[in-house]
């Protein structure tokens, strides 16, 4: 499952709730955000399949210039219901730190999956089968960016979260030229309901994925993943590891209220960055930051109220106020948008929290919408502070 797969169970709520003018939810698969122009972020289509005939949507980061460029592939996990209503991952804040070292980024939408062409396969409780199916594409990827002139061909290393961490260590089983490592963050895959084992099935599958394993793995779970704990985590690690496996496991500790959100987090960066440059110097990629990439221009702050008046909120009915009670309760990053129509929305942890707040709060009004709170201040109102300049790296 994703990163934001629980905000995508309460997008299903949120838009029953648009006819009655409010919207609930952090996220939706109808928002459009707009391209990260620090990243000269785009989106191209990849070709995948057998016959070279799927179109793969996927997002591009590079740093400017011709390159070429070391790159590092993503790989997304999966949110219950239909893949194609699943939105396109972009891992912002991975695509950031690698942007930094110079490396060019690529997150493939799979067969099947948001904007991508061809038909998705579920192989159920087979966990070999659904790996391997995966795995796939990402090579598809792997041949086509070797192809292209801004790649450097010999320096690439693939990541994966959740179902695309399962991917990742299936595809670890072939030998990809150019290919250094492979990073799996909370890998595996659960399935809802029925009788199936699943997680023996995952046991099983690393175990031949160990067998036939040609590429240097690093693992990393955290100690309060929803969907795969400890005692899940070392099974799979010994099935790995005794059939031959090259892995490095790092088991940290508890994430929030759920480290399986760890990668898609601002605050996951502290965890995952420093064991991810160790892993990298020891596979020969480089780690140094040799491109300047700011940080988005934080929201400024007013003088308008305390976050935490209620009643200060403007616009809302007395259900938006219970709704803003309940927002100061989530995670930061965070943020709350309203309308003069009485519309609100907002969006916790994840990737650009002001734009999805913002575009959850439209789709229910018919009045432009505006940011209310960010973290843990009012922006509503006259500005009182500038923003700060939050460049870094080296030019």
């Amino acid at each position: 499952m994703s990163v934001l797969s629980r905000a995508r169970r309460i997008v299903r709520l949120a838009l029953a709730a648009v006819a009655m003018g409010c919207v609930l939810a952090p996220a939706t698969a109808a928002q459009q955000l707009p391209l990260d122009v620090r990243l000269n972020e785009q989106i191209v289509m990849v070709p995948a399949g057998p016959r070279m005939n799927v179109k793969l949507e996927t997002t591009l980061y590079k740093p400017a210039g011709p390159g070429p460029f070391p790159l590092l592939i993503i790989n997304h996990g999966k949110s219950p219901g239909d893949p194609r209503a699943q939105p396109r991952d972009r891992f912002v804040y991975m695509a950031t730190q690698f942007v930094r070292r110079g490396y060019a980024v690529m997150v493939p939408m799979r067969t099947g999956f948001a904007h991508s062409t061809g038909t998705y396969s579920d192989f159920g409780c087979n966990m070999k089968a659904n790996g391997y199916q995966q795995a796939g594409d990402i090579a598809d990827v792997v041949a086509f960016a070797r192809e292209q002139s801004y790649i450097d061909p010999d320096r690439i290393v693939i990541a994966g979260q959740s179902y695309g961490g399962l991917a990742s260590v299936a595809l670890s089983t072939q030998d990809l030229p150019g290919v250094r490592g492979i990073m799996n963050f909370a890998g595996g895959l659960k399935v809802h309901g029925g009788a199936c084992d699943w997680q023996q099935s995952l046991v099983n599958a690393f175990a031949e994925f160990g067998r036939k394993n040609r590429i240097e793995t690093l693992w990393m779970y955290g100690a309060n993943d929803s969907y795969f704990g400890p005692a899940l985590v070392n099974r799979m690690y010994d099935a790995f590891s005794a059939n031959g496996g090259k892995v490095q496991l790092v088991a940290y500790g508890a994430f929030k209220h759920d480290a399986h959100t760890m990668l898609g987090s601002r605050d996951g960066q502290a965890v995952w960055l420093p064991e991810v440059e160790r892993f990298l110097r020891q596979v020969g990629m480089p780690t140094e930051q040799v491109y300047a990439v700011a940080e988005p221009a934080p929201q400024p702050r007013t003088n308008y109220a305390s976050i935490d008046d209620i009643g200060a909120v403007p616009f809302l009915p007395e259900k938006g106020r219970q709704q803003y009670k309940e927002f100061l309760k989530k995670q930061t990053p965070r943020a709350f948008a309203v309308s003069a129509s009485g519309a609100w929305g907002w969006a916790e942890e994840g990737e650009m929290p002001d734009e999805r707040a913002l575009a959850a709060c439209q789709m229910a009004s018919r009045e432009p919408c505006k940011l209310y709170s960010v973290d843990d201040y009012v922006v509503w109102g006259e500005v009182t502070e500038q923003p700060k300049d939050t460049m870094t790296g080296q030019n």
